[in-house]
């Protein structure tokens, strides 16, 4: 089963391990309860990292799944969690995004029923665009 709750300093390691962000970050992250992570049988298998645009509407900037967890209900369970999290925070919409490349996350968007709301041309390396979703809550 997937127990999904807020990260605390003791996850620093793993969400660094798999976020490249600097440590600095990732404190900040934990300290204001942006960072979520997901274990199973006690072993950490993911994370998710939260934004805020314009400081006050909730966007993901970061989901990773172990590769050998993938496509069990990880990205899922993380999701409830944050959109229940969200909710009761007084949240109506999260959002995302996918590079434009990427049809497999753009696919799990829809599935988890997000919606495209817009995108913004060769923000990423090479000149990749971003494709953007939204979520009612």
């Amino acid at each position: 089963m997937i127990k999904v709750r807020a990260a605390t300093v003791v996850d620093a390691t793993f969400l660094n391990r798999g976020s490249h962000l600097p440590e600095s970050v990732i404190s900040y992250k934990i300290s204001a309860g942006e960072a979520i992570v997901a274990e199973m049988n006690g072993t950490l298998i993911g994370f998710c990292l939260i934004e805020y645009l314009w400081s006050k509407l909730p966007y993901i900037g970061l989901v990773r799944v172990e590769e050998n967890q993938r496509r069990q209900g990880c990205g899922r369970a993380m999701l409830q969690f944050l959109e229940t999290t969200l909710r009761n925070q007084g949240h109506r919409k999260l959002y995302s995004s996918s590079q434009a490349n990427e049809p497999a996350p753009q696919l799990w968007h829809r599935q988890m029923g997000f919606e495209e709301c817009g995108t913004i041309a060769g923000v990423n390396e090479g000149g990749i665009g971003e494709i953007f979703f939204q979520k009612p809550l």
